[in-house]
């Protein structure tokens, strides 16, 4: 896909490209709540600091590169570090993780390839981005590392009327069909995803996940349902829903009416 702007590791997750660009996080953050979505894209809004996020982004660096790791933990010192020189509880964990990982050679085997790769393309009538952790275009795999608390927790999903794993609870599977769509645009192949998912427990537990390809249909055909609706509130042709529950929502809160009490039990 040729597009006018030209994307790179620096203005990647910057206001201009997801303006210009759908994402699948942009997409997962408008099905949560449209009002904040084009509030972020507005450069009105930024989400508060959210330590989960930060400990993905330093587990995902330290399989980036040495450089990449190093580059991250200077960056975010007053988070990861104690005034002391120690790491905070949630680092040594993440740094348990990254060490469990390193010392299986499957995991690691599974997670080869060139690193970081952005591709665009477009879907349903929209230009998308991806940035792939790792992609291997001689096994034509690509591999994406998640954290999590339990490999076997359950999650009740409203969207696929039953409970779940973490991987579908988080949209992983809609995750992996938009980067399959995009990496086959760009390199006339459909490469097969693979998870690695490791754990916050003490010892941590850890698993390669694959997908059966029947997954990716329905999956595309949810985003190709409520895509049109979303491209409407971020062209501004319509107005955005607020879903009145998420941080947004509550800081921008006005009241027009009462409430019966039992509204407080819905």
């Amino acid at each position: 896909m040729t597009t006018k702007f030209q994307l790179n590791n620096q203005n990647y997750h910057s206001i201009e490209s997801n303006q210009y660009f759908m994402s699948v996080s942009q997409f997962k953050g408008a099905m949560e709540c449209e009002a904040r979505m084009v509030a972020e894209l507005k450069g009105k809004y930024i989400r508060p600091h959210s330590s989960a996020l930060t400990v993905g982004s330093y587990t995902h660096a330290a399989f980036e590169s040495d450089e990449a790791f190093a580059e991250f933990c200077e960056e975010n010192r007053s988070v990861i570090f104690k005034a002391n020189g120690g790491k905070y509880a949630e680092f040594s964990t993440a740094d348990c993780m990254i060490e469990t990982l390193k010392n299986d050679r499957f995991a690691m085997f599974a997670m080869e390839g060139e690193k970081e790769l952005i591709y665009t393309g477009e879907l349903f009538g929209a230009g998308w981005k991806i940035k792939v952790d790792s992609i291997n275009h001689q096994r034509k795999t690509f591999t994406d590392l998640k954290t999590t608390q339990c490999l076997s927790k359950r999650f009740w999903s409203d969207k696929y009327q039953k409970y779940v794993s973490f991987v579908e609870a988080y949209d992983y599977v809609l995750q992996m069909a938009i980067y399959r769509e995009i990496i086959y645009q760009n390199t006339g192949e459909f490469y097969s995803p693979y998870i690695v998912a490791v754990t916050k427990e003490t010892p941590p537990n850890k698993a390669v996940l694959h997908f059966d390809e029947s997954r990716f249909e329905f999956e595309k055909e949810y985003v190709k349902s409520l895509l049109p609706s979303i491209i409407e509130v971020k062209n501004n042709q319509k107005e955005p829903v607020r879903c009145d529950v998420c941080d947004y929502c509550r800081m921008t809160k006005q009241l027009t009416k009462t409430f019966e009490i039992g509204y407080l039990l819905d």
